[in-house]
């Protein structure tokens, strides 16, 4: 069953984000990256919110990108879409020439279409190919990194990237089984650990998968290592007065923003100086206190902004250089 791009996607925490990057997008000629484009949600309320500004939004995905170039035609030059992972954005505005933008939104974490699309294996409730690329047109699949990972760097993965503390039970089960029958299948992954946990690890934090596929999902994507780039380079490439905002899924990630964001709000001087000179100054203002949280009323509405934590920034001034 095919669904339009607005009947699939309903932004995350929307209001908040248009308030928090509003005062650096109202002035003619503005220009805000959408670095996580997916449906075209947060992308069109940008443009309609702010009738000034130019959007260039950036998805990985070519059939997510597909659907929201459609919703967002209607817009005409305004919208630049680009087929691009977000830790490429320096490329993208090089190669558009332009040398700073005020504005910034990352929306991270899966697509509703790629979570409701069973065929791209994202979804643990689904049987479907273990895939979870983000972009099918590359790279490994979760069924390749099962088959083909020497066990321990598995028993990594879980344990980094989906914190789960039954890792090593969950490993031996997939290496037996692959040992005879390589894994192809949701729902037969979801089988072996389902098998592998002792009951009271069954009874806590709803599905059992869950962190094992949210594992699968970072590493067959390469999700922290490229937003460990894209949230420096984001900030970089702010001008004076422009903001950024950063909508997290898990704590993996939002304790990867919070950090790139605290060291910019932080003063480097040395410690005793009786005037503190311009480049030590913090180049971030944060505007956020800690992460914010969608209100009861929207995780009603819509269940997938439950997990969801916004940051975000000003940039105060421009980077000094020695």
């Amino acid at each position: 069953m095919t669904h339009s791009s607005e009947d699939r996607h309903v932004p995350v925490m929307l209001q908040r984000c248009l308030e928090l990057l509003r005062p650096a997008l109202e002035s003619p000629g503005a220009v805000v990256v959408d670095c996580t484009a997916g449906l075209g949600g947060h992308s069109e309320a940008l443009l309609e919110a702010f009738p000034e500004a130019r959007l260039i939004a950036l998805d990985r995905d070519p059939a997510a990108l597909k659907l929201a170039g459609e919703r967002l035609a209607r817009f005409g030059e305004r919208a630049t879409l680009v087929h691009a992972v977000y830790d490429e954005l320096p490329d993208v505005l090089r190669e558009l020439d332009i040398p700073r933008v005020q504005g910034v939104l990352f929306d991270l974490g899966v697509s509703s279409m790629q979570l409701d699309e069973a065929e791209r294996g994202f979804a643990y409730a689904q049987d479907a190919p273990l895939d979870m690329r983000m972009d099918q047109t590359r790279g490994s699949s979760a069924a390749d990194v099962l088959n083909t990972y020497p066990p321990g760097e598995l028993v990594r993965i879980l344990r980094t990237y989906g914190e789960e503390k039954q890792a090593r039970r969950i490993v031996e089960a997939v290496v037996r089984e692959r040992a005879h029958t390589p894994l192809r299948t949701s729902a037969r992954l979801v089988e072996l650990i389902r098998e592998a946990l002792p009951q009271a690890a069954k009874r806590t934090g709803g599905n059992p998968a869950k962190r094992t596929f949210q594992a699968l999902r970072i590493e067959v994507n390469s999700e922290l290592s490229v937003l460990e780039r894209a949230v420096p380079a984001a900030v970089d490439a702010l001008a004076v007065d422009g903001r950024i905002a950063v909508l997290s899924y898990h704590s993996l990630e939002d304790r990867l923003v919070k950090q790139v964001f605290a060291a910019g709000a932080a003063s480097t001087a040395p410690p005793g100086l009786p005037v503190v000179p311009e480049r030590y100054q913090p180049r971030l203002e944060l505007l956020t206190r800690g992460a914010e949280l969608p209100t009861e009323e929207e995780v009603a509405r819509n269940r997938r902004a439950a997990p969801a934590r916004l940051r975000g920034a000003r940039r105060v001034r421009e980077v000094v250089r020695a």
